[in-house]
């Protein structure tokens, strides 16, 4: 029997995504993802914080291109580490992206070719109506 650990998220970035190389040289990009969590309804709406890793190409695509405040959908799976600082064992769980794309078209102010959506892709009024899915 095969397990499944697949993550998708929609959310805005609340900072830019840090980009750095690993001393082998390796990119890996680290962001934040405010998402959105499903209440009921006249309910006070809750968001989740996700740290999101991405590496390679897709690290220095979202380095290259994703700016705080952005929409975003990230693809990917959970992942879980350990490490010790001053002594003590920490836990992290985050989200390794393996595909980042843009959720919307590029805003006012923004430079150009930071949010134009890829092709194929089409921007969704989500206030018009109930959405098919």
């Amino acid at each position: 029997m095969s397990m499944l650990n697949d993550v998708q998220l929609m959310g805005r970035l609340t900072r830019d995504p840090e980009l750095r190389y690993t001393t082998q040289g390796m990119a890996v990009a680290a962001f934040t993802l405010a998402v959105e969590r499903k209440t009921k309804k006249d309910a006070e709406k809750q968001t989740d914080f996700i740290d999101i890793v991405a590496w390679r190409g897709t690290a220095e695509f979202v380095g290259k291109y994703f700016t705080k405040g952005q929409l975003v959908v990230v693809r990917g799976s959970l992942r879980t580490r350990t490490y010790e600082k001053d002594g003590t064992k920490r836990k992290v769980t985050e989200v390794n992206a393996e595909e980042v794309f843009f959720a919307e078209k590029k805003r006012e102010g923004q430079s150009e070719g930071t949010a134009s959506l890829p092709d194929g892709f089409e921007e969704v009024d989500c206030n018009e109506g109930d959405l098919p899915f």
